[in-house]
């Protein structure tokens, strides 16, 4: 059996036991009930900043392309950036949105794969470091009722002096010709990182979620880790899951996690959709 259609049928198989276990666990009349009551204008800000923060990412990766040699116009970037979120969403046993730039770049800017390939790694790569980080500076703000013998705040304490060395040392290994552009590359990351807590804040508006919001938004960037894995189609199940087993931990209200980890979900969609327009522009 070819590969790729391997991983597309166990990731299908994966996301549909998420799933399975996730509406299991919820009352999903009550899950609607709340996601039909969500209040339009917390959403529709929540998208504006969901938006922007993608802006800033794709404003990341063009430094990576800088440092390769590649000065690729910045209104070209973001199209670029646009149409490969769309790959990375609806395409996930294809090409997806990280190959389809490296063939892009390849085919017309005779970049080299190996240096393009090293440019997309280090962009997810920055990202997750810098939400790791922002994920263990809440832990010294929350409370969790775990049998562990550590208090979470010295966890994330530890996790918040490890990281940048952490960082640091991956990329004077392994991405040595990007350590340059470290400082405005990890400053794009947080602006997207931070942005995207903010998106996620205006959900739990919509939501009319006002208490343990520090717990929801630590939630949120655990999902947004696993979600990184590519164990199940857009991360879809694999979030909603881990908002789910949380519950027993910080207390959160699973129904209401669940509506609104759909709710981010659909507005990840709404945003990638705009890919759909810039690969027909491109087409054409």
């Amino acid at each position: 059996m070819n590969k790729k259609l391997l991983k597309l049928i166990l990731k299908i198989l994966l996301t549909g036991a998420a799933l399975y276990l996730v509406f299991n666990k919820i009352d999903t009349q009550a899950t609607w009930e709340v996601i039909k009551y969500s209040h339009k204008g917390w959403l529709a800000l929540a998208l504006f900043f969901f938006v922007i923060s993608k802006v800033f990412s794709a404003f990341r990766l063009n430094i990576y392309f800088r440092d390769i040699g590649l000065d690729l116009p910045e209104r070209k970037n973001l199209k670029l950036y646009a149409i490969g979120m769309f790959y990375n969403l609806f395409l996930p046993g294809g090409i997806g949105g990280d190959g389809y730039k490296v063939y892009l770049l390849n085919k017309t800017h005779k970049a080299p794969v190996k240096q393009l390939i090293n440019a997309v790694l280090l962009d997810r790569g920055n990202g997750l470091a810098v939400l790791i980080f922002l994920m263990f500076g809440i832990m010294l703000f929350l409370k969790v009722d775990w049998p562990l013998p550590i208090d979470i705040s010295w966890i994330g304490l530890m996790g918040l002096l490890a990281v940048p060395p952490g960082l640091y040392v991956v990329m004077l290994l392994f991405f040595k010709n990007f350590m340059d552009s470290i400082i405005p590359t990890t400053g794009y990351s947080f602006l997207n990182q931070v942005l995207q807590l903010f998106s996620t804040y205006f959900i739990l508006m919509a939501l009319g979620i006002s208490d343990q919001v520090t717990a929801y938004l630590f939630v949120f960037l655990v999902s947004s880790t696993v979600a990184v894995l590519p164990l199940t189609i857009g991360g879809v199940g694999a979030r909603e899951l881990v908002f789910v087993l949380a519950h027993d931990y910080v207390g959160i209200d699973k129904n209401a996690a669940v509506a609104f980890s759909l709710l981010f979900f659909v507005i990840t969609v709404f945003t990638s959709l705009s890919g759909v327009f810039f690969r027909f522009r491109e087409a054409t």
